[in-house]
């Protein structure tokens, strides 16, 4: 296998050359020009390709993960089939800013979505509320299935446990660090997003099996103090800066508007959820069971 690394191959060329299955590690290829090539299967993490320019490329069957388009335009494509989530503003098909239909859809099929968007404390604990009996529900549905398939990927996703155990990490990111000032508030089970940077003083343990009990009293333990911190909140603490925590970890080191933590607590209840209805759903089909 041809492999390189911190290497600069800026302005280098190639011709006739066979690179298949080579790794690069830390090479600089800026202004490299790939004309007639297959890469077919290829495998690209952790690759800036910011203005880059794609000419008539078959992106058939591709997977993107935690990538940034912002600005990208796409032109003369044929987009047949294809399954979008992600953080999306802006995006305009035709001219046409899609993002208020698709809003006013979701918000159609799932009412209670609107009010995950609070502007005041009252609001932010009516939301609390919606999320602990939904999760109730969506934990009942994930206890009626063999204990094994809660250790299962769907389509790559994260399996129920994981998500539970990334909750925590949640929790413990914006709350417990970000709004309570401690600055290792981390659990061992703590999942961080899988775009993180491992950080020394953040744990990812991507092969521990806790038990759905075992993460789900995890999860009882931070959402009491999410609660608690819902329950004394008030209009002016929302519009208040977090004082920052000056030792490593995550969130950086800075000052956050709380209403930005706290929003971001709502957001990854609300969307976790969707995703573990989502991929309950298709176990429950491997089992032939129903809803």
């Amino acid at each position: 296998m041809t492999e390189f690394k911190q290497q600069n191959l800026a302005g280098s060329r190639f011709e006739e050359l066979s690179l298949k299955e080579a790794a690069f590690h830390q090479v600089d290829l800026g202004g490299a020009r790939f004309d007639d090539v297959n890469l077919g299967g290829v495998e690209i993490r952790n690759v800036n390709l910011k203005g880059a320019h794609l000419d008539d490329v078959n992106l058939s069957g591709l997977r993107i993960e935690n990538a940034n388009l912002t600005g990208a335009t796409i032109r003369g494509a044929a987009v047949v089939d294809v399954s979008i989530d992600g953080e999306i503003r802006n995006l305009r098909v035709w001219g046409v800013d899609v993002v208020p239909l698709i809003d006013a859809e979701l918000n159609r099929r799932y009412p209670d979505r609107v009010k995950m968007s609070p502007t005041d404390a009252a609001g932010y604990r009516e939301a609390l509320d919606i999320l602990e009996r939904l999760w109730t529900e969506t934990v009942d549905r994930a206890r009626a299935l063999p204990p094994e398939l809660l250790y299962e990927r769907v389509d790559g996703e994260w399996s129920f446990i994981e998500t539970q155990r990334h909750l925590v990490f949640a929790t413990d990111a914006w709350v417990r660090r970000a709004v309570l000032g401690d600055p290792a508030p981390w659990d061992p089970l703590d999942l961080p997003h899988d775009e993180m940077h491992d950080l020394p003083s953040v744990p990812r343990d991507r092969d521990v099996r806790p038990s759905l009990d075992e993460v789900l009293a995890l999860r009882a333990d931070r959402m009491a103090t999410v609660r608690a911190v819902f329950d004394e909140l008030t209009d002016e603490r929302l519009t208040q800066l977090t004082e920052p925590v000056l030792e490593p970890g995550y969130p950086a080191s800075k000052s956050y508007l709380v209403a930005e933590c706290l929003g971001c607590i709502l957001s990854e209840e609300w969307e976790h959820r969707m995703y573990a209805e989502r991929d309950l759903a298709v176990l429950r089909e491997t089992v032939g069971g129903s809803s």
